[in-house]
């Protein structure tokens, strides 16, 4: 399902409707070329770039660089397409997929990709018996994701030839399958470095791994035997610039090509001092929301989390931090996104009702909380140091006060998902275009496991029975109508204050060339050229 865009149309589709039309190439820009060094700056450092052990964005993009998928979301669509995986057979009771493999794919290392590798890269997340499973503390995605449950067993019919077995029918395997958990890795590479394979990363992507310099760059060259379409530039260079006016300054004095999660006032200032610039944009599948932790006091009482959702001004929020590109959340899933319930009605700003509220849980005027705060730009929170003093202010005329808390990004991850928090500013990019993707794994009471997914360690086994009903339906109407129903006792119970919706912004250097922008969030570069002049 593809959001609204404004994206490069690819340059040899207009060659072709040219020729069409009689008209020749001098008519137009130069067509692609080889050759040269794209510089992309981003917000944060990755944690690792082993893509089964993380769920965050900053390892996952240069991860999907790195590796390959059995299948894959076409480009700009949740819609899935042949990866590593030729095809695929579904048996008629939906509980065995048999996938037919590439022939002759290598890994980075030489090594050839083959059944063995897929169960590898499946069983070392799977199996608490395989050689490889203690190189992670957690295999989280795939236990959020349900995955260890889910899979009855992996087997290998012949060297090309996969059979995936399911304990129960499930409606987003196949969309699963085509996240950066389910990536197959070098068993080799692997084998070889153990728990420090995060740092030497080998897969089957169209760019193989260089070097890492911690909160500095990481370097990719192109892979020259990928088995799909070669990347056109020779090497990518991903610049980790967490300071948002630092990387604006990087772009415009053209040390970047890319300026990755940009705030709305620095879009103006691009579009300002650089008007040959193309500053893509999009609403992505995405949410920006305050957690509680509901494990802990006072958070433990839901009038607290109602009050506080009453007493955050949340149109002056988005208006003062989002300057009007975003729309306010309601519910933890876009409503771009099916199973959406509009019906849902939010938390009316009253900071009458919010007192009220506080005195009735026995929250005592002049209470302490601490806030933790996004460190790095997000793309459902451009500036999360503004959100947490907008909601520092709003809680204030409330009653209480409010300590502000950040961390690097890896540290911050790491707590909250452990549950150190009282409140942390989060969000969430859909992964694969279904709402299974964040309402089971953000919602789930099955993923409050630490490290959880569900930082807010939310539990009602209403809305847990009705999200794994849901899984198991073939109609996506009736899982449509069981998202509905979650929705509503979701707002009730009040774990989150769902902040925003947000509209993302990339701006890109005119040198650069048929990048497409991702509903899920991906950046993926092979395709991207870079013009000579």
């Amino acid at each position: 399902m593809k959001m609204s865009s404004h994206v490069l149309f690819p340059f040899r589709a207009l060659l072709i409707a040219g020729a069409a039309l009689g008209i020749t190439d001098s008519v137009f820009a130069q067509a692609p070329t080889s050759g040269g060094v794209l510089i992309y700056g981003r917000g944060g450092d990755s944690v690792s770039l082993d893509p089964s052990k993380e769920t965050d964005a900053e390892s996952l993009n240069v991860c999907d660089n790195i590796f390959d998928t059995l299948l894959q979301f076409k480009s700009g669509s949740t819609e899935v397409e042949p990866g590593l995986a030729e095809s695929w057979v579904i048996s008629p009771d939906k509980l065995s997929y048999t996938f037919k493999l590439r022939k002759g794919v290598k890994f980075h290392d030489g090594t050839d990709f083959n059944a063995d590798a897929v169960l590898f890269s499946f069983l070392r997340q799977h199996d608490p018996k395989h050689e490889a499973f203690g190189y992670a503390k957690s295999w989280q995605y795939w236990g959020d994701m349900g995955m260890d449950k889910l899979v009855k067993s992996i087997t290998k019919l012949d060297d090309l030839t996969v059979q995936i077995r399911l304990n129960q029918a499930e409606a987003p395997f196949l969309t699963n399958l085509a996240m950066g958990f389910a990536s197959i890795v070098s068993p080799a590479a692997v084998r070889k470095h153990k728990e420090n394979f995060a740092k030497n990363p080998v897969g089957t992507g169209p760019f193989k791994f260089v070097s890492w310099t911690p909160n500095e760059r990481i370097i990719l060259d192109g892979y020259k035997n990928f088995w799909g379409p070669k990347s056109y530039v020779d090497r990518v260079i991903i610049r980790s610039i967490p300071d948002n006016s630092a990387r604006l300054n990087a772009f415009l004095a053209k040390e970047i090509h890319m300026f990755n999660l940009p705030t709305p006032e620095h879009v103006a200032t691009v579009k300002s001092r650089r008007p040959e610039v193309k500053v893509l944009e999009e609403y992505g599948l995405n949410v920006g929301y305050l957690a509680f932790n509901t494990s802990k006091a006072p958070f433990s009482n839901p009038k607290v989390r109602q009050a506080i959702n009453m007493a955050i001004n949340k149109e002056a929020l988005i208006k003062g931090v989002y300057a009007g590109t975003a729309i306010a959340a309601v519910n933890p899933i876009p409503p771009s996104l099916w199973g959406y319930n509009k019906d849902v009605k939010p938390y009316p700003f009253d900071v009458a009702k919010a007192k009220a509220l506080l005195i009735e849980a026995g929250i005592k005027e002049g209470h302490t909380l601490e806030l933790y705060t996004l460190p790095v730009a997000r793309p459902y929170m451009p500036d999360g140091k503004k959100v947490a003093e907008s909601i520092q202010a709003d809680l204030k005329n409330i009653g209480l006060n409010v300590t502000l808390t950040t961390w690097d990004w890896g540290v911050y991850l790491e707590k909250t998902k452990n549950g150190e928090h009282q409140m942390a500013l989060m969000g969430w990019n859909g992964d694969n275009g279904d709402p299974d993707n964040f309402l089971y794994v953000l919602m789930s009471g099955e993923n409050i496991k630490k490290p959880a997914s569900n930082i807010a360690f939310y539990s009602n086994p209403e809305v847990t029975k009705m999200l794994n009903d849901a899984k198991v339906q073939s109609s996506q109407e009736k899982r449509a109508d069981l998202y509905r129903k979650a929705q509503l006792l979701i707002r009730e119970d009040a774990p989150w204050v769902p902040i925003a919706h947000s509209k993302v912004f990339l701006p890109v250097d005119p040198k650069v060339h048929d990048f497409v922008m991702s509903p899920v969030g991906t950046r993926r570069f092979n395709r991207v050229w870079l013009s000579k002049n």
